[in-house]
């Protein structure tokens, strides 16, 4: 391994330091103290020279082997970000241009024992921009992205992580490193290169099967031969191969038949069933004496994407079936963790990928805008059950075609589908973010004259190339060329639909922000929602790690610099206004905290009607519109401390929104809704089988913490996977119902009972906005706080209903049970997950309580 300590030196060598590897410029820099926290102020703007100048790593290794003992010795790079030439020994190996590939360069004839090799970058910006020069034929836009943005021109130029130029929720750090494992190999007669593992179900012999592809690099000028075998110890299923390797790069392919008596537990994702899997072991024993041994997990899962037509309905269904199941994926969107790759640690994916599977979430959309995510990440989702929508590494653009460029694609999605495709979590690749959007929405005002250029390049990229790899190299998953799509319908039509949001096909994305994000009746009725959602801050404590004293208001230059959506600060406080009242107070510090609050309340609200409308809309058909089968709102996580459209900050810390989202993803839930005065109430249900339970339906007038009055009707079914309606009932005689209930001073609260414990969360409804509401009194909340083992419990008193309460323990890491409720009732218990050793002094030292009223 060449891991570890290189020299690092600026383009004209004024900078030269001790650099880690993996790790990039921008990284070694501050772990130097060369420069400041990058993501501090405005230092995204101020370090811009960074990535303008041409960086050089270098180092010197010794080889710890005879060279002359060995046929071939390669240097491996895992990963270099990402336009650089690669020396040994002065002797040029090759170029890289492409983040996202693996490079093996032959140094049988370079090595000796004293080495020294050096990796010299190219400017990403720079590179970008000649690229872009270069290219006569015509233009491919977007040139720049949006001012607010700040960020780099020519993104598309280059295959980089795109976001890195900068997004409408990132900073612009077009980085310069060797940012995954770098080795050398050495070996006589055959090396293994890749190993994948795909397991099929074949119905016609009722029987699990396993397909084994291993890519060796055979170096001898005669084949190979030798014994494969595999045991899979728990499933009693041993086979042995005899195989025969050519010389040069090649794969073998072996068939593993899964012993029928065994019963093999299938992989299920989060919320339906186990992620079982299985340790297996595979020995290659070849005649020239030489072993390989590999062990693996293996798992067991198959997984269709189904299109077909829908009675009483135009157009086609699109859904998930995993193990022959339909499964109503429940999650969000995945960007990268960090500007700084080297900064995303395994604890960083657990904790982010365990929030998202703690709030009751499925699956995951890996962004076509980020990076295909380190081993691990898919390590931690095979385990614990979140379901991966793959992207290609493509967003919001265009891509040129010319044959350099498409070459380095092919090794691109050649080397990344052989990487991923043993996971069970990747249940789907998709080509690209929006990019048929934005030809058939015509983004870029591409004349009509020269459409037909676009869409030609589109299909040679997306179809001819990408799918035609994808295809070739992994059978056992769908393909869709982008998302939003028609799904099936898009093929139909050439690969790029007149319409990619129309919601009788495929999937879509949805962002309104001029109406009002309560009323149910402006999101679209669509069979799979992949994008949706609404901004908010982060909480004080996440801002102040990167922030000074003035920057803490919400019309500061700090606060406008963050944010990089146009207008987006605007038009959250247009969003708020709709509902709540905005703080006029005379501490400007409170001000921002209440600001802050109150964008996270709205999130939250607005967040949780959207997505329990699509739920509530799985099992029908209104106006040939329904059967929705997916909502992944828009984004999970942070990659800096900003508003954005996230539930968890940067760090990992939950906002309010993440916290509605463990209720409104919860396995059982009573959601409500009103359509022309009438209160409807549906059940909605992941459970596999039907219940019979009682739905308690309590009205409280805003004024006091008895109800006036309950109902509880019971024997109420709720169907197995499905929503139903179980309750209705006109808004006027429920306030007649329960005397002296106006829609502005009374609120409802329900929720579903079982018997063994089966519950839903409490769900609430609100009859007018709360800004009107009547007798809401401001509450003296209250906390006392003990510890419990490794957990601390928080028993909240109040002594008014308090809507929207929420306790902040500043940036104590870890989590509570529940945040950001309606109180009803005197007391309630929550309890604290600590992610890191604390106490009940800190805690109380740090808590804070708000509610509604707390803001004036």
């Amino acid at each position: 391994s060449l891991r570890g300590s290189w020299w690092l030196r600026s383009g004209n060598c004024s900078v030269s330091l001790r650099a880690e590897v993996p790790g990039c410029v921008h990284t070694a820099l501050l772990r130097r103290g060369l420069i400041q926290e990058p993501y501090y102020r405005f230092n995204d703007v101020m370090y811009r020279w960074i990535s303008l100048d041409n960086w050089t790593y270098s180092r010197t290794f010794k080889t710890p082997f005879d060279v002359r003992k060995w046929q071939k010795v390669n240097l491996v790079f895992e990963g270099v970000d990402t336009v650089a030439q690669i020396l040994l020994n002065n002797v040029t190996l090759g170029r890289t241009d492409n983040m996202f590939n693996r490079y093996s360069f032959d140094i049988t004839s370079v090595i000796q024992e004293v080495n020294f090799v050096e990796v010299r970058f190219l400017s990403a910006v720079s590179y970008a921009a000649e690229q872009s020069r270069c290219h006569e034929a015509h233009s491919i836009p977007p040139a720049c992205p949006p001012p607010v943005q700040k960020g780099e021109c020519h993104v598309n130029f280059i295959r980089k992580e795109q976001c890195s130029f900068s997004w409408d929720w990132g900073p612009s750090f077009p980085t310069q490193g060797i940012w995954k494992d770098v080795r050398i190999e050495a070996f006589n007669y055959y090396h293994l290169i890749y190993f994948s593992l795909t397991p099929f179900f074949v119905k016609s012999a009722q029987q699990w099967c396993l397909e084994i592809e291993s890519v060796f690099d055979v170096v001898s000028s005669k084949p190979v031969a030798g014994v494969v075998t595999v045991n899979i110890p728990k499933l009693q299923t041993q086979q042995t191969f005899s195989v025969k390797l050519q010389p040069g790069e090649g794969s073998i392919v072996l068939l593993v038949n899964i012993n029928k008596s065994s019963a093999v537990e299938a992989w299920w994702p989060n919320g339906h069933g186990k992620q079982t899997g299985y340790n297996m072991t595979t020995t290659f024993i070849m005649e020239a004496g030489c072993q390989i041994e590999k062990f693996s997990k293996v798992y067991f899962r198959t997984v269709e994407l189904v299109q077909e037509p829908i009675p009483g309905s135009p157009g086609l269904s699109f859904y998930f079936r995993i193990n022959g199941r339909p499964i109503f994926l429940k999650g969000s969107n995945w960007i990268p963790a960090d500007s700084f790759q080297d900064r995303v640690t395994y604890d960083t994916l657990r904790l982010l990928l365990k929030s998202a599977a703690d709030a009751n979430m499925n699956a995951l959309r890996v962004w076509g805008g980020g990076v295909y995510e380190q081993d691990e990440f898919y390590d931690i989702c095979d385990e614990i059950g979140i379901m991966i929508w793959q992207d290609f590494m493509f967003a919001c653009a265009l891509y040129p075609t010319d044959q350099n460029y498409l070459e380095s694609v092919r090794a691109e999605v050649s080397h990344q589908v052989r990487r991923l495709k043993s996971h069970p979590s990747i249940i789907l690749w998709s080509g690209n973010n929006e990019n048929e959007a934005a030809i058939a929405s015509n983004w870029f005002s591409i004349p009509y004259a020269d459409r037909e250029v676009y869409i030609k390049e589109y299909v040679t990229l997306y179809v001819k190339n990408i799918r035609e790899i994808v295809l070739s190299e992994d059978k056992s998953r769908p393909f869709i060329a982008s998302s939003p799509t028609n799904g099936l319908e898009s093929v139909k039509e050439g690969w790029l639909s007149k319409d990619p949001y129309d919601t009788h096909y495929g999937d879509i994305h949805f962002y309104d922000y001029s109406n009002d994000c309560w009323n149910w009746t402006v999101y679209p009725k669509t069979r799979f929602a992949s994008e949706y959602g609404f901004q908010s801050w982060p909480s004080f404590s996440t801002i102040e790690k990167v922030s000074s004293p003035e920057d803490w208001s919400y019309t500061s230059n700090f606060s406008l610099h963050r944010q990089h959506h146009e207008d987006g600060n605007t038009v959250m406080l247009h969003e708020i206004g709709h509902h709540y009242r905005l703080p006029q107070g005379p501490d400007p510090v409170k001000n921002f905290k209440d600001m802050i609050y109150l964008t996270q309340v709205m999130q939250a609200q607005c967040v949780k009607t959207e997505t329990e409308f699509y739920r509530f809309s799985q099992s029908e058909i209104i106006k040939g519109e329904g059967h929705t089968m997916g909502a992944l709102y828009w984004q999970l996580n942070d990659i800096w401390q900003a508003p954005s459209w996230a539930s968890l900050e940067y760090g990992g810390k939950w906002k309010l929104l993440h916290y509605f989202a463990q209720n409104f993803f919860a396995p059982l839930l009573p959601v409500a809704y009103e359509d022309k005065g009438m209160l409807h109430i549906y059940g909605v249900s992941d459970l596999h089988v039907d219940h019979k339970l009682t739905l308690r339906v309590v009205v409280h007038t805003w004024s006091s913490l008895e109800p006036v009055c309950t109902l509880a009707k019971e024997g109420v079914t709720v169907k197995a996977q499905s929503a139903v309606p179980i309750y209705k009932e006109s808004i006027s005689d429920l306030l007649e119902r329960c005397r002296n209930c106006t829609r502005k001073s009374c609120v409802i609260t329900f929720c579903l009972v079982g018997e063994d414990g089966l519950r839903s969360p409490m769900n609430h409804y609100f009859l007018s906005s709360l800004k009107d509401a009547v007798g809401l009194e401001k509450t003296q909340l209250s906390a006392s706080v003990s510890q419990q083992d490794d957990i601390y419990i928080f028993v909240l008193q109040t002594t008014a209903i308090a809507p929207f309460v929420s306790l902040d323990v500043g940036s104590i890491k870890g989590r509570f049970s529940d945040n950001g409720f309606l109180m009803t009732e005197k007391k309630k218990v929550v309890v604290f997950y600590p992610w890191e050793p604390t106490s009940v002094e800190e805690l109380e030292n740090s808590l804070t309580l708000t509610s509604l009223l707390d803001v004036v």
